[in-house]
């Protein structure tokens, strides 16, 4: 029996990854910013005959403080974690800047990440053959780090700001493993490729363009689940960095992969993580 934190775990992939973690007797925390999602996610737990194997903590993980909340609660409650895994993203059709000052698709794509990740890192080294999953668009080489303006105050666009996100959460894992040289934790960034993972948090027309291209080329959720679940359970060498593209490793010379980038964005947002995170996550 072990023990996951699902950040985004209400719905899609992380829903679906909840959902199986309980079918096979383990216990989940799941995160959310939608209570009503996270009743319906405590029925379906219920239904699994899992009430007490399940928890729901509602945070909006756009906001550095309640992602530090989260960590805090998950800390109270677990002596150790068997995985964190990373799903929460939204697309913001017009630009919101979050109460730390961050555009908010970099605040929950890259920033809530970051401080999941560093908070919750020993009591992931505590646990059985424990992984940090980030489901992101690895591979995926468009798109850069603005670094003159990483808040995107000057010129916005969501496509601009979901590209910057995902380059930015490739450099999260690559710097993840080069301050942590000696974890057991490995850090696993995943593309699932085109899933149909729900549309609820677009607007229109964008909510029917991709209901209509979900529904003629998008996989399931349960197929795109299962090499996340097969590679948490059976990691391919020792410590250090994963990237899959699907079922395919990818080689770690990409350009966005590149660690002396990654150890300029650590630096740069360094400063989020309260100190006792920022002390043991140092390499």
């Amino acid at each position: 029996m072990r023990t996951y934190v699902v950040a985004g775990g209400t719905n899609g992939m992380g829903r679906g990854l909840a959902l199986r973690f309980l079918h096979r007797g383990d216990h989940v925390t799941v995160v959310g910013s939608d209570p009503a999602r996270g009743r319906r996610f405590l029925d379906e737990a219920a239904a699994l005959g899992a009430a007490d194997r399940v928890a729901f903590l509602r945070a909006d993980l756009t906001s550095a403080a309640e992602n530090v909340r989260v960590i805090k609660e998950i800390r109270a409650r677990h002596d150790a974690l068997d995985g964190l895994v990373c799903t929460a993203i939204r697309a913001f059709s017009r630009r919101v800047e979050t109460p730390d000052g961050y555009e908010a698709t970099f605040a929950l794509y890259y920033v809530s990440r970051f401080l999941l990740a560093y908070g919750l890192a020993d009591l992931l080294e505590r646990g059985q053959n424990p992984m940090i999953v980030n489901i992101c668009g690895v591979g995926v080489t468009k798109g850069r780090i603005h670094w003159d303006d990483l808040s995107l105050t000057r010129s916005y666009g969501s496509v601009k700001a979901m590209l910057q996100g995902g380059r930015a959460t490739d450099l999260l894992g690559v710097a993840y493993a080069l301050n942590h040289p000696d974890a057991r934790t490995r850090y696993l960034l995943h593309h699932p490729g085109f899933t149909d993972s729900g549309t609820d948090n677009l607007k229109q027309p964008a909510k029917t363009v991709i209901k209509l291209l979900a529904r003629l080329a998008a996989q399931p959720v349960d197929k795109a689940i299962a090499p996340i679940v097969e590679l948490m359970d059976d990691p391919p060498g020792e410590g250090g960095l994963l990237a899959y593209d699907r079922r395919r490793p990818l080689e770690s010379s990409l350009p966005t992969l590149d660690p002396a980038t990654a150890r300029r964005l650590y630096d740069l947002t360094s400063h989020l993580l309260p100190s006792d995170f920022r002390d043991s996550s140092s390499g």
